[in-house]
């Protein structure tokens, strides 16, 4: 591993950054970084835990002017399935990330500056403008523009400056988050945004200090979304002897209800990736098995993902007070969406909670 206290003039992409405005500066000449839920003092020189905020002598700096992923994808693919559904999300990424899951699926990217495997990701940068990014939702005929594969929190200001142009164009934006906000970025972020994915790994907070985090920020982070008015979805990537205990699934399901019996909330599986080749692929009857725990719980609409064909009705929205299926998927492809313009079941005409136009 690097040395997280590396100076900060040794990383090529340190010239595409800016002057981070999540930041308070110190009399002692340190600075408080306010972006994620770590609130890194850095001094000057240093880097912060995510590698790629670092304090110049006179400012924090953040990434800026570049993305090293560019892509239009099914917003299902984010995963949203309440947020105009069938639609296209022009998704774009940086490098870095606050955390360091062992079976981190974008590592390439995420861990760069935080594992040597991961140097070649400088390879992957495109310098681009927020106007390009845009013309490129344009050009994709986007609905959504969506800041992902990163860790998007770590690099909000460039996030921001994307949106702003994003929501002057009619697009929706949203964040794909692991949650670990402060509520300082979630009040400069707010005024753009229109929902987030966050990713609930556990509900044990050893395991998310084993993945370099804190369950309490994570949970914090959903009840706060949730009470700005964000459109909100949780994701649980379900972990064979890591999370898929029936206490743990049924805690964590019991948690979102308790917030809002309204949130979807996705159980995808596992395979193994980075440094986690052991245990298997997680089999889709114990997604089956999670999905029901969170009906069970209260939960409205719960989604078993990333297995096609494999989930029974888990892949489709029903309407919670009369069983009609309102949106029928397969996979990321949506094969139908049948509501009202309002967004409420044809059928019984009771509302189906989401962001429907």
């Amino acid at each position: 591993m690097y040395d997280k206290y590396m100076i900060a003039a040794s990383f090529p992409l340190d010239r595409l950054t800016s002057p981070a405005e999540l930041s308070v500066s110190l009399p002692d000449g340190s600075i408080r970084c306010t972006a994620c839920g770590h609130r890194c003092l850095v001094r000057p020189g240093r880097r912060g835990i995510c590698q790629v905020r670092f304090h110049d002598g006179t400012f924090l700096r953040a990434p800026w002017g570049y993305v090293s992923g560019l892509q239009a994808d099914p917003v299902e693919k984010k995963p949203f399935s309440h947020l105009l559904p069938g639609s296209i999300a022009l998704t774009f990424g940086m490098l870095g990330c606050d955390f360091h899951c062992g079976y981190c699926q974008n590592w390439f990217t995420s861990q760069t500056l935080r594992d040597p495997a991961s140097e070649e990701s400088v390879q992957l940068v495109r310098q681009v403008s927020p106007e390009q990014i845009v013309d490129a939702g344009r050009r994709s005929r986007a609905q959504v523009i969506a800041s992902s594969y990163n860790e998007p929190l770590i690099t909000s200001e460039w996030a921001v400056a994307v949106f702003r142009l994003a929501v002057q164009a009619g697009m929706k934006c949203v964040f794909v988050s692991n949650g670990n906000a402060t509520p300082e970025a979630l009040e400069y972020l707010r005024p753009y945004l229109t929902g987030m994915k966050i990713d609930l790994k556990s509900m044990q907070d050893k395991n998310y200090r084993q993945l370099g985090g804190v369950l309490k920020n994570v949970l914090d982070t959903i009840k706060r979304v949730k009470e700005m008015g964000l459109w909100l979805e949780v994701v649980t990537l379900v972990v064979p002897g890591f999370n898929d205990s029936n206490d743990e699934l049924f805690e964590a399901a019991r948690f979102l209800a308790s917030v809002s019996p309204d949130i979807p909330w996705h159980v995808t599986a596992f395979h193994p990736d980075y440094r986690m080749t052991d245990p298997d692929s997680t089999p889709a009857r114990t997604l089956l098995r999670a999905a029901e725990i969170g009906r069970e719980a209260g939960l409205r609409y719960v989604y078993a993902g990333n297995l096609p064909g494999r989930v029974d009705e888990y892949e489709n929205t029903f309407c919670p007070n009369c069983n009609q299926v309102v949106v029928k998927r397969t996979g990321y492809f949506v094969g139908e969406v049948n509501l009202t313009p309002g967004g409420n079941c044809p059928r019984c005409g009771g509302a189906i909670a989401g962001v429907w136009r």
